[in-house]
């Protein structure tokens, strides 16, 4: 069979249970315009719009009290997602059955018990493609690889189980799970619902354009570069990358099984602030660890019962937010800077809020870094991969791969990128802790103790940062990593959140300006006002390792301070 029959019998499948799904999925019409986030309301019903415009914290709440049942939230976002993918092409397969024979066992189990079977009683959820699910294909965006069968559920899936939810979409990831945008031979590109002359991002594109879109309220995704946050940006949508080993990642397949130079990790996207926060409390309330031992034993702390933030004297909470708005490598398109100028502008105004100048530290030197260990064997596998079905390189997988010229390593030479990466790690905690305190930045010698010089008042809490060097990028030109990967290199978490705003023709060409090196030219020729109308701008929010609940403290304190919405 050939890659291009393989792909057929793929798609076909995937029309297959569209078709299942009852009430019927509507065609779109042919003509479409670029932003395609209207046509939902054009051509579902009134409850299907209500069901699936409603936040995941409400959806919580009228499943749990009877107010919805399993089965209509179900049908509701199974038509909406059928209607996304044939809009955006995010879908990779529907599980009807499968999502409908669970609804009715949690409205029989409700009906029956009087009370929800957990924190996430009957709310979909939807699942990239390359996480495993039971009898499912797991391909991983591989035309080779179409055919392995995933032995069992994902642990991250079985404690989603466990807590309630649904699983009722699978959605699209990019050929060797390393663009920032989400294109393979099997199913194709998926693009933007907001342009889509634009990508949805990747490689999580599938769950940020299906999102996008509606047709799902909270997803999984996974992140090594910029993957989760890459498609939350693009899509407008609440995405967190959390610190490596707080949830469990058995049970996927991607290429370099088991590296350590950069640990990948998974996590939520959501179309709310709070349906990030119940996903992350939901499974590491059900102690991951104690069934992936690396997992670190770290409880969920609640920010709802006490305050993550410092105190200040008179007992309130107070907030020191660092602004790098430019890597120092990349300048950042003028839609970027507007959303950071406004959010900063807004929060200037609150005497809770310290608002300091977050200068980047060596920022290509990272990149210098990670790099090649992220393909420390050449990229065999992804080669090896590609090559056994005769698809053709897509052109991101050409351009990480062979223009980045990925080398295998000598095991002396992964020795010293791997000390590059520590001592880097601790150059960078040391530069923020000397950020707005006396304390000595990287190039000193001198080691201060932090209490000595009572600096933790003073200290930056988080860092508010581009997530990209633009919104959403035209398709196959997501070539610039650095405000994602940088973070993957330290292991922070990371927040994304939209601002709100869009991208518009005000936002006009810096003239006259003069690039720093040639990826920075290639970003500065690729903004044209007309090119990215409607993309939304979103922001990125870092905060230090094992601080994920702090960051997300941070955003809501930063959101009630600027008044935006949360959802």
């Amino acid at each position: 069979m050939s890659w291009e029959d393989t792909a057929t019998m793929m798609q076909k499948h995937r029309e297959e249970t569209y078709a299942a799904v009852e009430p019927a999925i509507p065609e779109p019409p042919k003509e479409l315009p670029l932003n395609v986030t209207g046509v939902p309301k054009q051509l579902l019903s009134e409850n299907v719009i209500s069901i699936t415009e409603s936040p995941p914290q409400t959806l919580i709440e009228s499943l749990a009290s009877g107010k919805l049942t399993s089965t209509d939230v179900i049908k509701a976002f199974l038509q909406r997602a059928g209607l996304a993918g044939k809009l955006v092409n995010c879908i990779t397969e529907l599980l009807p059955q499968r999502a409908m024979e669970r609804a009715k066992y949690l409205d029989e189990y409700l009906a029956e018990n009087k009370k929800p079977i957990g924190p996430l009683h009957g709310v979909p959820i939807s699942v990239k493609e390359h996480v495993g699910m039971k009898g499912l294909d797991l391909n991983a965006g591989f035309v080779s690889w179409v055919g392995r069968v995933a032995p069992d559920d994902a642990t991250l899936l079985k404690l989603l189980w466990k807590a309630g939810c649904i699983f009722y979409a699978r959605t699209t990831e990019p050929q060797a799970l390393m663009h920032l945008e989400t294109s393979n031979n099997i199913y194709g590109v998926t693009v933007n619902p907001y342009n889509t002359k634009l990508t949805s991002g990747g490689s999580s594109g599938g769950e940020g354009a299906l999102l996008g879109l509606k047709g799902s309220c909270m997803g999984i995704g996974t992140d090594i570069g910029g993957s989760i946050r890459s498609p939350a940006a693009n899509n407008g949508l609440y995405g967190l990358r959390p610190t490596a080993f707080r949830l469990p990642t058995a049970g996927w397949s991607a290429t370099m099984m088991g590296a350590e130079h950069i640990i990948p990790v998974i996590g939520p996207l959501s179309t709310s602030l709070e349906g990030v926060k119940v996903f992350m409390k939901s499974v590491i309330d059900q102690q991951p660890w104690l069934y992936e031992p690396s997992l670190v034993q770290l409880p969920w702390k609640d920010s709802s019962k006490e305050t993550l933030l410092r105190k200040g004297y008179d007992g309130r909470r107070k907030l020191c937010v660092g602004v790098l708005a430019d890597d120092g490598v990349v300048k950042p398109h003028p839609p970027i800077l507007r959303g950071i100028n406004t959010l900063i502008e807004k929060m200037k105004s609150n005497p809770d809020i310290e608002v300091v100048e977050f200068p980047p530290y060596k920022h290509d030197e990272a990149w210098r870094i990670i790099s090649p260990l992220y393909f420390a064997d050449g990229a065999a596998e992804e080669k090896a991969a590609i090559e056994a079905s005769g698809e053709p390189f897509r052109p991101l997988t050409n351009f990480i791969i062979k223009e980045t010229k990925a080398k295998e390593l000598t095991i002396p030479e992964l020795w010293q990128l791997t000390k590059d990466r520590e001592d880097y790690k601790a150059e960078y905690s040391q530069h923020w802790n000397s950020v707005n305190t006396t304390l000595p930045g990287p190039d000193s010698e001198e080691l201060v103790s932090i209490e000595a010089v009572d600096a933790r008042d003073k200290m930056v809490d988080v860092v508010l940062t581009p997530t990209g060097p633009g919104c959403a990028p035209p398709l196959e030109c997501a070539k610039y990593w650095g405000y994602t990967s940088q973070w993957n290199l330290l292991d922070y978490p990371c927040m994304i959140f939209p601002t709100g705003l869009y991208a518009g023709e005000e936002d006009k060409v810096e003239e006259g300006y003069t690039p720093r090196n040639e990826r920075d030219n290639y970003n500065y020729e690729l903004y044209k006002p007309e090119t990215f109308i409607d993309a939304p701008i979103s922001l990125q929010l870092v905060g230090r390792r094992w601080e994920d609940e702090k960051v997300i403290e941070a955003l809501e304190f930063m959101m009630e301070a600027a008044k935006m919405e949360s959802s």
